[in-house]
């Protein structure tokens, strides 16, 4: 038998689990913040997502670790 760390907050089930995968990969999806994403259109540029949607042919982009996060302390990246 295994004994998983069960952090506080965070699903023990597979269904929670499922939910929560499915939580992330929208807000991947939806990108930093509406506000953002304006900032980036006021320039008159688009967002990166945008921009490879323009580049590629429907449905042929696979995005490889969608759900990664990065794990980096230097320069105040923790935050």
């Amino acid at each position: 038998m295994t004994v998983l760390d069960e952090a506080p907050g965070e699903p023990t089930d597979a269904r929670g689990r499922v939910a929560e995968l499915h939580e992330i990969r929208a807000q991947a999806l939806a990108g930093p913040s509406e506000k953002a994403t304006a900032a980036q259109h006021a320039k008159g540029k688009l967002t990166a997502r945008e921009r490879i949607e323009l580049l590629v042919d429907p449905g042929s982009f696979r995005e490889v670790e969608q759900l990664r996060r990065h794990r980096a302390t230097g320069f105040g990246l923790e935050a």
